[in-house]
């Protein structure tokens, strides 16, 4: 699905990560890769690479840094005249935004930030290469709802969602398509990071018609894969739910 295309992904920094199974299953699929990560995570995330069936190269990249954006593109350069698709698989929220009412400006924007102005800057810190229309695809955890415990992050996804929307809007006259996955939950490092995620957990699978696995993030990554591919060459502003249809359920 993807021979020839080259990708970069961001937020592989687990084998349990979703962007790792994305990164694998794009190189099954005939892509070259090419990974992010910055700080402390660079030597985590470059170990990760030796797992994948081809070690891919790591550069630096911390969405907030002005500078790292601004030659984002001169510094893939170093390895691809183009990119054909792009991942965002990038959210971070400081605790004190995990309870809503006591949440101070300073956590929420922080959460705002990394988690959806994010991808508005990713996009276009990679559009230089994508002069021939390329995919961008972000990962969203359901932001219809106000969900337990995650507060100030699922604002920051609903703003993430809408940030996609207007990215379709600007970059489709450009040939760039941008779409969303709304994963179920998946016991990723940032998962449990969230204070009482284990609520999601426990409920999931009896609502889910299809049943759901917390363990399985490879349905995420292929709804991911299909994305970044050719097969959706009309789709843009959209949010694919791979989470066993609990989206379309009732009480």
């Amino acid at each position: 699905m993807l021979t020839g295309k080259t990708l970069l992904i961001t937020g592989v920094l687990m084998p349990s990560s979703i962007a790792f199974h994305v990164a694998r299953i794009a190189q099954e699929q005939g892509a070259t890769v090419i990974l992010t990560s910055f700080g402390r995570t660079m030597k985590i995330t470059r170990t990760i690479a030796k797992r994948l069936p081809q070690e891919a190269p790591v550069i630096e990249l911390d969405v907030t840094s002005t500078e790292d954006l601004d030659t984002l593109a001169e510094r893939l350069r170093e390895h691809t005249d183009r990119i054909d698709g792009v991942l965002h698989s990038i959210g971070f929220a400081p605790e004190g935004a995990f309870t809503f009412l006591d949440a101070t400006w300073e956590d929420v924007s922080t959460a705002v930030h990394v988690s959806a102005y994010s991808l508005k800057a990713l996009a276009v810190a990679t559009l230089p290469l994508m002069s021939e229309g390329g995919s961008v695809v972000g990962l969203t955890f359901d932001a219809s709802f106000a969900w337990p415990v995650y507060d100030w992050m699922g604002v920051a996804k609903a703003a993430f969602e809408s940030t996609n929307r207007y990215l379709a809007r600007d970059l489709g006259p450009k040939g760039v398509r941008c779409n969303l996955v709304a994963a179920g939950p998946i016991r990723t490092t940032a998962a449990k990071s969230i204070p009482g995620f284990e609520q999601f957990e426990e409920s999931w699978d009896d609502r889910a018609p299809l049943g759901w696995d917390v363990d399985a993030p490879e349905p995420t990554a292929k709804a991911c894969i299909a994305l970044l591919s050719d097969w959706f060459p009309a789709t843009t502003g959209e949010i694919v739910h791979v989470d066993g249809g609990v989206h379309a359920m009732g009480i």
